[in-house]
């Protein structure tokens, strides 16, 4: 679903550099020159300013993201109540095609001044197409504010060059159609994976669709990157992500993953089209009582509230046993700012309000969990918002926070998205679509 324009006035964007160069360095004041790269002086991409003071002057914030158009709009909303002079207009686009065009969107000369962060910005980073955060993270306070693990997955290395802060953190697992489970005989969530492959047979025979899948984008990588969390040692899997020496995803937990979406294809607990369906159209479809589960991640939670209501229910992918780790893929959607925006304090300042408890309760309303899962500001969730919170504590308690799979390498999204449809059509075998992502893995780390 797009996010709507809200009926902002339109305003002219003031030049205030002058001002500002007058109270920092020589080398910040580079970083007020869109699109000019590194910094001459320190061979690193530019850094924002280190002042938090925010021009007076109309202003207007270009904001590209990706996930929960709703929770944007809410969080745009209310940082334009504070700061009634700078009007922030997001610009939602689905994630697919968010990362397909990320690299042009963001050396264009129509750049956003602020973007969510994805798969591909690394790259960026180093050319110096985002700017350093990191007079940001001393001037503002954001060690404290925001906790280190999520300022640490995007931090770059000894240079601790900080290239994004983190919204919300994500979280991927399985919706369930209460009123549909019923139909079917399922009065409870899977305690172990096997539990889960009988609930998927008993809404066959109940001649329900059991698992609702959008695998014309990301739904089909979704579901097997959740059986691999559930299956492969998640020091492997990670080890794997990062491009660790001797790494593979050619394992034994992997491959049970890859046999388990081509064995539940050929059962048809799939939707026929699922190759044909967008993960928002599965979503849809779900809503409308089109299937029992559903294959998608805590960023739908505040959609499926407000079409379902008390009839919807979440859990993560079980594990073989129930004492099983809970693991489940996630990162922190985080936002950058644009190495060609001319309003660096004011696109630093939408991003300190993120840091808010007005901030952590928008977020914890759309089915994220703030950043800091310790905020008063966020009351008790009940039903699947509720459900969500928990889930993701356990996972957070259990170090069980796997980083999907597409971040391994810059041209993984398009191999996994296609090798699961492959998967799902019996086109590829499992062993085959294994060795295939394990090759693009070669080819970007070199090994």
């Amino acid at each position: 679903m797009a996010a709507t324009d809200r009926d902002a006035v339109r305003r002219r964007a003031v030049a205030s550099t002058r001002v500002l160069c007058l109270s920092v360095l020589l080398a910040a004041c580079g970083a007020l020159t869109p699109g000019s790269g590194y910094d001459a002086n320190t061979g690193r991409p530019r850094a924002v300013p280190s002042s938090t003071a925010v021009p007076d002057g109309d202003i207007t914030l270009r904001l590209n993201f990706a996930d929960a158009p709703e929770m944007v709009d809410a969080l745009a909303a209310a940082f334009e109540e504070k700061h009634p002079r700078i009007d922030v207009r997001p610009q939602y686009t689905q994630f697919a095609d968010y990362v397909k065009s990320l690299k042009l969107t963001m050396t264009s000369d129509t750049a956003p001044d602020i973007a969510q962060y994805a798969i591909g910005m690394d790259a960026l980073a180093h050319r110096g197409d985002i700017l350093d955060l990191a007079p940001y993270r001393d001037a503002y306070g954001w060690r404290d504010a925001f906790p280190a693990s999520s300022l640490a997955q995007l931090t770059a290395g000894r240079s601790e060059s900080l290239y994004g802060v983190p919204v919300g953190l994500s979280m991927t697992g399985l919706y369930v159609n209460r009123e549909l489970a019923a139909t079917a005989g399922i009065s409870r969530p899977p305690r172990t994976l096997a539990e889960f492959e009988n609930r998927l047979a008993a809404a066959k025979r109940a001649g329900l669709t059991p698992l609702s899948i959008g695998a014309l984008d990301s739904g089909g990588l979704h579901l097997w990157a959740a059986l691999v969390n559930v299956l492969m040692p998640p020091e492997t899997y990670r080890a794997w992500v990062d491009g660790r020496d001797g790494a593979t995803i050619e394992t034994e937990g992997a491959l049970k993953a890859a046999e388990l979406v081509a064995e539940w294809a050929a059962k048809g607990y799939f939707d026929p089209s699922a190759n044909g369906t967008a993960q928002v159209d599965s979503t849809a479809r779900f809503t409308r009582g089109e299937s029992v589960f559903l294959v998608n991640g805590n960023w739908a939670a505040g959609q499926l509230v407000g079409a379902m209501g008390e009839n919807v229910g979440f859990f993560p992918m079980p594990g073989p046993d129930a004492s099983s780790r809970s693991v489940a893929s996630g990162f922190s959607v985080a936002y950058s700012v644009s190495s060609r925006t001319r309003h660096p304090e004011a696109a630093g300042a939408f991003l300190d309000f993120l840091a808010s408890p007005e901030a952590a309760s928008i977020v914890a309303a759309n089915g994220f969990l703030p950043p800091d899962p310790d905020t008063d500001a966020v009351p008790e969730q009940k039903g699947v918002l509720g459900e969500v919170a928990a889930a993701h504590r356990r996972v957070v308690a259990d170090d069980g926070t796997n980083q999907f799979p597409d971040f391994t390498a810059p041209s993984m999204l398009d191999r996994l998205r296609s090798g699961v449809q492959r998967l799902i059509a019996a086109r590829v075998g499992p062993a085959e679509f294994l060795a295939e992502i394990q090759d693009v893995w070669e080819a970007h780390h070199g090994k």
